[in-house]
């Protein structure tokens, strides 16, 4: 035999003494083993409440709870609790989760103003936004009124002292909000030949009225409109 042929037995034979050993090593089981990981399921979906891992997550409350047990605070900063008006605002929250009363009276304190002064402007397309159909016709009629007389009306809007929620209640999808406002204003009534005759120029007045706003849970429209209208004079 040559010597080239014994270097070949020679590695051969130390090749399988290696190969057995590796195989003695890698190839045996011993129960510790994880099982392969599926890569196409979710890694957490399956783990049960038993899992080891349950203990690291962390279950945060739920949104709609949490507005649940917030969503009267804006109510009761307004009202006192266990009052009559504090109730009533909380019906009206019940159907519209988006109402404060603090922003309503904002709302209507801007409303006013502009419905009074397009009022003796005469403005309609400007009224026609803010009033109810119902309402809208008996402004329509009196500035018709005076406009088949010839007079026109001069107003300045000096501010609002007081605004505050007298009463609120809810019919069907229909929430509806009455305000006491109490505003100073002059005006001033003129006849076709310029003659003051009604009103004052230049004195202020205080009106205090009482004005209910309403809308429909149901609509997109965010926006209250003027059903009704009452003075306290």
């Amino acid at each position: 035999m040559g010597s080239n042929d014994f270097v070949t037995i020679f590695f051969l034979v130390a090749a399988v003494l290696i190969f057995l050993q590796l195989r003695s090593v890698l190839g045996r089981r011993t129960g510790t083993e994880k099982p392969p990981r599926d890569l196409y399921s979710p890694r957490d979906a399956a783990t049960g409440p038993d899992s080891p891992d349950s203990g690291k997550v962390v279950t945060l409350p739920k949104r709609d709870a949490v507005d649940d047990e917030n969503r009267f605070a804006a109510v009761d900063a307004y009202a006192k609790l266990e009052t009559p008006l504090n109730a009533s605002l909380r019906e009206v929250v019940k159907i519209d989760p988006s109402f404060d009363p603090k922003e309503f009276v904002k709302g209507a304190r801007m409303a006013y103003e502009m419905i009074v002064m397009a009022f003796a402007d005469g403005d309609r397309n400007a009224l026609k936004g803010l009033l109810s159909t119902e309402v809208y016709e008996g402004f329509d009629a009196a500035i018709s009124e005076r406009e088949s007389r010839g007079e026109r009306v001069k107003s300045s809007f000096v501010g609002i002292d007081k605004s505050d929620i007298m009463n609120a209640e809810v019919k069907d999808t229909e929430a509806l909000v009455t305000v006491r406002i109490v505003s100073q204003m002059i005006s001033a009534t003129y006849d076709k030949a310029d003659v003051l005759v009604d009103g004052d120029a230049e004195q202020v007045t205080e009106v205090s009225d009482l004005w209910t706003f309403a809308r429909d849970t149901r609509s997109r429209d965010p926006n209250w409109k003027l059903v009704a209208t009452e003075s306290e004079q």
